[in-house]
């Protein structure tokens, strides 16, 4: 158990913001909150945080998890480089295990194909050089978290020459999906939690239009107890007094403008486009793709993916709609039947960040 700077136990400032949120949440209805980070997800159900709220604040998830939102269409052109001879596909763990239309990375992997496990971009760059006579193509999957080091490795591999090495782009932005979440009809959202990772690399300035245009309170939260319940408290607070604001609620490693550096690098080497999502559909400028000057390092520009077309979710499989927070996992009809950790139907109960892993693994808690 730790102890802050004023001498608090952990366990004591989580039970004095519990107390608070129950008396600001006695003057308000039923108060629906949405984290938009899969670490979040994870700790929530972890803690049993739900345990500590009053009866009406609800917490849901959303598209947070980056391997959840990738579309079936970026596994299957994975897929169709990895059966390539030629071609070494390169991926973080999580990655192995996502359905495509037809197979898994995992699969190809068990028939032949060269996958390999890889724990950063740079470590892609070093099978480029030990391999010259394959081309290797690295899963650019993540949010803003992972693509400063993304540019960092394509520039890297521009610095020394290695042009066997690419990247199959699927980096995603966080305040597109925010605005596609506040337009969206069907999602009902009272307050978000914003990503304590993501905020470190773009700050909180960003988020602004969430307050100014929407008016919906939102709070940047770390992931210890404390941090979480911090935010959700920060959050009712508002939404007791009728404010809308952001909240930096981990100011101990986000700052207003963010890492200047890191969005410095992602700047130089990526440019906004249109990008596919699972359950959001296509959103203007909310994928990074290589500028011009490094398309070479594009795996779409140098290998031809034009077969691959856009597939539809699994036949029953509610992803797509528990990542718009419309469902929670157990009320998808596959959800720990035909979908469970050993053989996942679809990426949210893949993921290490995915809801329907979260739920599936906390549920005894979750139901007690």
């Amino acid at each position: 158990m730790t102890t802050d700077a004023c001498g608090l136990k952990t366990s004591e400032k989580v039970d004095l913001l519990s107390r608070k949120i129950r008396e600001d949440c006695a003057r308000l209805g039923p108060v629906t909150l949405m984290e938009v980070c899969g670490t979040h997800t994870m700790a929530i159900h972890r803690h049993g945080i739900h345990s500590l709220l009053p009866q009406n604040v609800r917490l849901i998830s959303g598209p947070g998890c980056p391997v959840c939102v990738m579309p079936t269409q970026f596994m299957d052109e994975a897929i169709e480089l990895a059966r390539r001879p030629d071609v070494v596909v390169t991926t973080f763990g999580d990655m192995m295990r996502v359905p495509g239309s037809h197979s898994t990375l995992d699969a190809e992997r068990a028939s032949g194909a060269n996958v390999r496990l890889v724990y950063s971009a740079l470590d892609s760059l070093s099978v480029a050089e030990e391999s010259p006579e394959s081309q290797v193509v690295f899963l650019a999957v993540g949010f803003e978290t992972t693509a400063p080091t993304v540019a960092a490795t394509v520039l890297e591999a521009k610095r020394r020459g290695i042009d066997n090495f690419a990247i199959l782009p699927g980096n995603r932005l966080v305040p597109p999906a925010l605005r596609a979440l506040l337009d969206d009809d069907d999602v009902r959202v009272d307050g978000f939690m914003l990503p304590g990772h993501v905020s470190v690399i773009i700050g909180s300035d960003v988020y602004g239009f969430v307050a100014t245009e929407y008016h919906v309170p939102s709070a940047i939260a770390g992931f210890d107890p404390e941090d979480i319940m911090m935010a959700i408290s920060s959050l009712v607070e508002m939404l007791a007094a009728g404010r809308a604001e952001v909240a930096n609620c981990y100011r101990r490693v986000v700052r207003a403008d963010g890492n200047i550096k890191a969005r410095q690098a992602m700047d130089d080497v990526f440019e906004t486009s249109d990008g596919g999502w699972r359950g959001l559909g296509d959103m203007p400028g909310s994928a990074l793709v290589p500028r011009e000057k490094y398309k070479d390092c594009d795996a779409r520009a140098r290998f031809d993916l034009s077969e691959v077309r856009a597939a539809p979710d699994p036949p029953g499989c509610l992803c797509g709609s528990v990542l718009r927070g419309i469902v929670t996992p157990p009320e998808c009809p596959l959800f720990a039947k035909r979908c469970v950790p050993e053989s996942p139907i679809g990426p949210c109960m893949v993921s290490s960040e995915g809801t329907c892993a979260a739920y599936y693994k906390y549920r005894q808690r979750d139901d007690a």
